[in-house]
């Protein structure tokens, strides 16, 4: 009896540890940011320094590292994107680097389920080029990655840590994508003027069309503030000044009736550039 009551107990101490959970030294973010016609998503361990010296001495200059902790860093690119002049496909790939104290090698590897760098195989490196150490003017006590500086077709991955950091640029061409929709929808019945306006305004640069499709848009809703004032602008990079302030001014009519005091005032401001 008195044995059936310990192992009882020892069950019990068992059970109850298994669901302690202690907090992780390296804790895993994940992170997505639309970028382009698709969308980028980060997921790696994050070590902090802990009073310790990171590079040249914890992670030695020139060995090969897997850009955080625990799992294989991963990046996932659902469009096919461009990195330092290589076309990348969609799919996941392992982050690996090379620290340096003047130079970072960056690479781009198939080994998403690697654990650490003795599975590293170079063989299935997709990409792997070097790039500058930028010096940090305050120093990140956590290991941190994220997506900065977005435009429609460019963004920017930065590594940082200690007082170490890294930018790869990273661009998309949208413009196929783009015009394609955009084309297919015209045909339709309803039809994206605007959005067409948009398009050949900012990616063809084609500022006649653009004033074409803005015009059938105004046309069909005459209140739409937002595109007069587009048109206004348009109207500017043509050279047409009274047809700019034209359009300004029934931009400022239109937010008037909706109380859109914010378009009154870059109405306001655009108007002076005239």
């Amino acid at each position: 009896m008195k044995n059936l009551f310990l192992l009882f107990f020892v069950f019990v101490a068992v059970q109850t540890n298994a669901q302690v959970k202690m907090p992780a030294l390296s804790p895993t973010q994940t992170f997505t940011q639309d970028f382009g016609m698709g969308s980028i998503e980060v997921k790696y361990s994050r070590p902090s320094m802990r009073g310790r010296k990171v590079f040249g001495d914890l992670l030695p200059y020139g060995e090969l590292w897997r850009t955080g902790a625990n799992a294989a860093t991963t990046i996932k690119f659902t469009d096919q994107v461009m990195i330092n002049n290589k076309i990348i496909d969609t799919g996941t790939y392992a982050i690996y680097t090379i620290p340096g104290e003047k130079k970072w090698t960056f690479i781009l590897n198939k080994g998403i389920t690697n654990w650490g760098t003795n599975e590293y195989k170079e063989s299935d490196d997709v990409l792997r080029f070097s790039t500058d150490n930028i010096k940090l003017k305050v120093p990140k006590e956590t290991f941190t990655m994220q997506i900065a500086n977005i435009t429609t077709q460019s963004c920017e991955l930065h590594i940082m840590w200690e007082e170490s950091s890294i930018v790869i640029p990273i661009k998309t061409d949208v413009k196929p994508k783009l015009k394609a929709q955009i084309e297919k929808a015209l045909m339709t019945d309803k039809k994206p003027y605007y959005q067409a306006a948009q398009y050949y305004n900012e990616y063809e640069m084609d500022f006649a069309k653009a004033l074409t499709y803005s015009q059938k848009a105004v046309e069909e809703k005459p209140n739409a503030y937002w595109i007069w004032l587009y048109q206004a602008k348009i109207q500017q990079k043509l050279g047409d000044k009274a047809g700019a302030l034209e359009s300004s001014k029934k931009s400022i009519e239109a937010a008037k009736k909706e109380n859109a005091d914010d378009y009154i005032r870059l109405n306001e401001e655009f108007q002076k550039t005239l």
